[in-house]
Formats: C-alpha cells, structure tokens, sequence
C-alpha cells in the first residue's frame, strides 16, 4: 500500500464556530480566557504535586501527568484558532493540518488510559488497601505511563498515515476550528472505508475498554465500601473517588454530548460549537474539580501560593529568601 496524497494538497480552511465577523472579538476573547484558565490552573496542580512530598503517590503522579496532557491538548487546537481569528485567516498548511489530527489523537488517547488507569489505582487503595503499595510500586505505574503513551502514539501515527494515502476534492473546508480527523476524511475524494472502520475499531478499543474499565473499577468499589461498617469510612472512600468521578462524567459525557449532536443536527456549524464542550472545556475545569473537591491538593495549593506570595513580597522590598533567612538567625 503506498501512503501518498495524489493530489497536491497545500492548505485546507478553518471555517471556525462563525462567519460573522461581529462575534469574532468575542470568540477570541473566550478562547484565550478559557486557554490561560486552562494553562494555569494546570501548572498549578502539577507545580503543588512536584513541591509536595506528601502527594508523591501513584494517584498524584496520574493526575500531574493528566494536567499536563490537558495543557498538551489544549495547546494543539486553541493558539491556531487564536492566530488565525486575530490575522483573519482561516488557512492552515496541509502538514500543519495533518499534525492537529496526529497530536489531538495522542493526547484524547492518552486521556482515556489516564482516567482508566487512576480509576484502577482507586481500586486497588479501596478493595485492596494492605496489598496496595505492593501493587501500586513506581515501577508499575511508571510502566502504566509510558505503555499509555506508546498505545496513543501507534494509534496516532497509524491514522495518520492512513490520511496520507487519501486523494482530496478542491473542496477543502472544514467546518471546525481545529483539523479533526473525521472532517477530515469528509473531504477525501478517494475511497475511505478502510479508515471508517479503523476509527471505529480505534473508538471501541481506545475509548470503550477504558470506560470498561473505569465501571468495572466502579462497581467493585461501590460494592466494597457499601460493605463497611463505618459511615465515616463510606463518607472517605468516596471523597478520595468523587473528584476522578467527577472529571471522568465531564470527559466522557461531554464526548457523548458532542456525538449525539452530531447525529441528530445536519449543521457542521453547530457540531463544531458542540465540540468546544469536549475538546476545551474538560481540560480548563478539571483543575477547578481536583482542587475544591480534594483537600490535600487544597492544602498543597495553599502552601504553593503563600510561598510564591512570600518570595513576590520579599523580593519587592529588595531582600533576597536566603537574606531573610540568614537574619532571623542571627535576631534570634
């Protein structure tokens, strides 16, 4: 099979969430917002988890690696749509194009296995608490990390290669604001039945077995604590699940949502608007879910904060951490 493009291809059109040029300062208002949102509240959770030792733990080594897969993802769609709504310019190169498709797959992969695999390390601390350092030992999640990322890579590269063999029609507008890759293959004038089917075979195995594994997880735990005799137990068992509960509902059912539009609307446009709830704003909310509903990341974000606010306030009044340090030694 030779993966070529038979016609030459330069550029294809963003059509974006609009044509009126009226809204276009309001969406990139919007999206830069919800971006820098996205930026730092993720920087934060992984800068406390990285400068607490109490949350070097298999839970926390997940979550900081899925707020920088937020931050990746985030950053492969929203600065294009930025650029190209503040040049008014709705073109992207055709590799450029093609490497939106490659890296919004990783990283939506890569999510999928992280949400499955925190859910397993719920489990595994619920169901089997005196087994769980056993289990869960650096290298076994580290393990679970890179296969994650090795699956999502493979998957990626194997679709993408698969968009090289398409031939293109002169039609090439996309009615989104970022090159996903079954828009994309809408526009292909050759033959696509062979990627239809891989990304269906794709979408069952990437999405549906760690959904799977994310109920089968679920149900155990449930079971497991509705069986302990203690309320204060319970009332634990679940608050160390509701935040990963909470961010998986956001994930998977704004995916749904975005699906369920798509089929019963026959508007591009409107599919495109949809898909900001799964594509942008997951990614933004999911540091506002771990933060007020865990209190040791809440503890750990306190301590961050008044910590980068002493070192903004002594480096204001021209003394250095080290300084002030070194005399209230010696005052003392």
């Amino acid at each position: 099979m030779k993966f070529r493009n038979q016609t030459a291809v330069s550029e294809f059109l963003l059509l974006g969430l609009t044509d009126d040029p009226a809204l276009q300062p309001l969406i990139f208002s919007l999206f830069l917002s919800m971006y820098l949102v996205t930026i730092l509240g993720n920087l934060l959770i992984i800068l406390a988890i990285s400068s607490d030792s109490h949350l070097h733990t298999p839970m926390y080594f997940f979550l900081s690696n899925l707020s920088c897969t937020d931050i990746c993802l985030s950053t492969t769609t929203v600065p294009k749509t930025l650029v190209n709504i503040q040049a008014r310019d709705q073109s992207i190169s055709y590799t450029g194009c093609l490497s939106q498709v490659c890296f919004v797959l990783i990283f939506t992969v890569l999510e999928n296995f992280l949400l499955a695999v925190m859910a397993f390390d719920r489990y595994v601390a619920i169901c089997h608490p005196l087994k769980y350092t056993a289990i869960m030992d650096p290298h076994l999640y580290i393990f679970l990390l890179q296969f994650s990322l090795l699956i999502s890579t493979v998957d990626a590269l194997f679709h993408t290669l698969m968009v090289l063999r398409l031939s293109f029609c002169t039609d090439l507008e996309i009615p989104h604001f970022f090159c996903e890759l079954a828009e994309v293959l809408q526009l292909a004038c050759s033959d696509i039945l062979i990627n239809n089917i891989l990304v269906f075979v794709a979408a069952c195995v990437f999405a549906g077995v760690p959904l799977l594994g994310i109920i089968f997880s679920y149900i155990h735990i449930v079971s497991s604590v509705l069986r302990m005799p203690s309320s204060g137990g319970k009332h634990k068992a679940f608050s160390t699940c509701g935040s990963h509960l909470s961010v998986v509902s956001l994930f998977y059912g704004t995916g749904f949502g975005v699906y369920i539009s798509s089929a019963v609307t026959d508007s591009p446009r409107k599919t495109a608007v949809a898909s900001v709830m799964y594509s942008v704003v997951p990614q933004m909310l999911n540091p506002f879910i771990y933060s007020l509903r865990n209190r040791d990341m809440k503890e750990a974000l306190r301590k961050l904060i008044g910590r980068v606010t002493q070192t903004v306030v002594i480096s204001r009044k021209g003394f250095s951490p080290d300084h002030v340090v070194r005399s209230k030694g010696i005052s003392s």
